[in-house]
């Protein structure tokens, strides 16, 4: 991803699941602080009220310059409310990872200093094994709620994994996938996310709380970074409806029927002319119409600002924010009515995941 200020993302994720890790009591991050009188008025810090109704009364709390903070990958505080800030971006391909160069949700700057490190996913993949798959899923949303607790994180939305179909080796990314087979792909891909949620094995039993989030990524054909002056953020990939209905869909469809993933990330690329992030066909017709999808649509880093910059596609910046949220993502806004829809849905997940003090 490109670390740049365009990466969007909301959150979703974990249920305060029994951890069997000894953490320093340092306080996390949470909204709706119980040691703060000031937030008992507010129906959204009310455990016992339905979660809609919760979102609905914060989001008729906020401004439309605090409505618009929110919806970019460092999202600041709201001290009026009671609500920490929060970043969105976090990575966990093959383990809770940090990266130094950029501004993440974790940090290693405590009583924990590092995570897990499995082997990277084409290695994981060969093994076709499920049950690996789901188990190594399971110890990463564990560690990553534990550094949570450990008052070391603030986000919890993880971008893994990645389930693009790879069967060029000139990519240079194609081990971070499962491989070449779409069908071996969507199994890794309903595993992991089952793990890092904090489901069972056969699915079904999650409920609404999330152990952490995970986010199906890149959407969709995308497979290329930089080949003969061709690079990731202009190309357009040329696919037939049947390949994309049987290569490259089945595992974006899988993430999400199955696998019930919180998140998918649109990919930079264009395919058959139009920028992945601004299809309204793939977005909302597919993804959310015909799947079913009720999480969160991020685009990856600065894929808006390319869709006009680089590739041309809309006239102007203000056009090429227009045309992704009419497509369906989630950043900055369009509307007063697109912006507190996105809203509601951003803070449906943010409930589900327990990041509430009277949650925990």
């Amino acid at each position: 991803m490109r670390p740049q200020n365009w990466c969007l993302g909301i959150l979703i994720i974990i249920h305060t699941a029994s951890l069997h890790l000894y953490v320093e009591p340092t306080q996390p991050p949470y909204s709706c602080d119980s040691s703060d009188p000031s937030t008992k008025v507010y129906p959204f810090c009310q455990t016992k009220l339905p979660i809609s109704q919760r979102v609905e009364d914060l989001v008729s709390r906020l401004t439309l310059d605090e409505k618009i903070s929110q919806l970019v990958d460092t999202a600041p505080a709201i001290p009026r409310l009671g609500i920490p800030a929060y970043e969105w971006w976090s990575e966990a391909l093959h383990g809770v990872a940090l990266q130094t160069t950029v501004r993440q949700g974790i940090r290693f700057n405590g009583t924990i200093r590092f995570a897990t490190s499995f082997p990277q996913v084409i290695l994981t993949a060969a093994s076709f094994d499920v049950h690996l798959w789901y188990r190594i899923g399971q110890v990463i949303g564990k560690e990553a709620r534990g550094i949570y607790n450990a008052g070391q994180a603030t986000g919890m939305t993880f971008w893994a994994p990645n389930i693009n179909i790879f069967r060029d080796p000139r990519w240079g990314r194609g081990q971070e996938t499962p491989g070449e087979d779409p069908l071996v792909t969507g199994k890794y891909a309903v595993s992991y996310v089952r793990g890092v949620q904090g489901d069972s094995f056969e699915g079904g039993t999650l409920g609404e709380q999330l152990q952490a989030s995970a986010c199906c990524k890149h959407f969709t054909a995308y497979d290329l970074d930089n080949w003969k002056g061709m690079n990731r953020f202009i190309f357009d990939a040329q696919v037939t409806l049947q390949d994309l209905a049987d290569t490259y869909q089945p595992p974006f469809q899988s993430c999400i029927q199955e696998g019930k993933a919180s998140g998918i990330m649109c990919a930079y690329n264009r395919v058959n002319g139009v920028p992945n992030c601004a299809d309204y066909n793939l977005l909302s017709k597919k993804a959310r119409g015909q799947w079913g999808f009720y999480g969160y649509i991020t685009s990856d880093c600065d894929a808006v600002s390319i869709i006009h910059d680089d590739q041309g596609y809309a006239k102007s910046p203000e056009d090429a924010v227009a045309d992704v949220l009419k497509a369906g993502i989630v950043i900055l806004f369009f509307s007063i009515a697109i912006l507190e829809l996105v809203l509601v849905s951003m803070l449906n997940i943010h409930a589900r995941q327990g990041t509430g003090r009277n949650s925990q």
